[in-house]
């Protein structure tokens, strides 16, 4: 009995495993078609990480100074006796 029910969860498909397409050949053993490739390069990269380092610098500058405003954090000077 323990045979048949390790035979049925093998070979059982997932839901998931049958939508999923991954191969690079046809069942008939010819190859896919390429993909589409979308190639920005070094300037999508600049183009991302620019304005996002920028916006995260203004950001966390508003906040640090709405902070000292309100007396929520405020750095104190060290004396040096």
């Amino acid at each position: 009995m323990i045979p048949k029910i390790v035979r049925l969860v093998r070979y059982q498909r997932l839901p998931l495993q049958q939508n999923r397409n991954m191969g690079v050949y046809y069942k008939s053993g010819a190859l896919k078609a390429m993909p589409p490739v979308n190639a920005f390069g070094i300037l999508g990269v600049f183009c991302t990480m620019v304005p996002g380092i920028l916006l995260g610098a203004l950001i966390s500058k508003n906040i640090a100074s709405f902070l000292e405003e309100n007396d929520l954090f405020v750095p104190e000077d060290e004396d040096d006796d």
